[in-house]
């Protein structure tokens, strides 16, 4: 089992740039495709980002396709978020999440069972 570690979050002004960071470990990290979900207050967890195991296929919610981009080490078992051009939308705690199965795809984030971090809050100020 996966355990996932999410840190990085905090407090920034619109337009600033933060780095998430999600730590794994209890697994083979490199093995499983990994993901960045977000929610705000009163709505339901969504899909913000994804990226296959081997790194080859990254795709983006509409929302923050050209802001963010998810990568990864797979030597540091460690998922990354660089979220650029921050706006208030993006206020939400972040979630780090491991597909369960290994060599999963990226596609396929959305709807296969995850293990999940705790979160972190980010906030977006004007």
């Amino acid at each position: 089992q996966i355990q996932l570690v999410e840190s990085g979050g905090g407090l920034v002004q619109s337009g600033d740039s933060l780095r998430l960071s999600c730590a794994a470990s209890g697994g083979s990290f490199s093995r499983y495709a990994m993901g960045w979900f977000r929610q705000a207050p009163g709505k339901e967890r969504q899909f913000v980002a994804a990226i296959q195991w081997n790194g080859l296929t990254r795709i983006y919610s509409d929302s923050v396709k050209g802001r963010f981009t998810i990568s990864r080490d797979n030597a540091k078992n460690t998922l990354y978020l660089q979220m650029n051009n921050t706006k208030l939308e993006d206020t939400a705690v972040y979630y780090c999440a491991a597909d369960r199965r290994p060599h999963g795809t990226a596609h396929a984030m959305g709807t296969v069972p995850k293990y999940w971090g705790q979160g972190t809050q980010v906030t977006v100020s004007s």
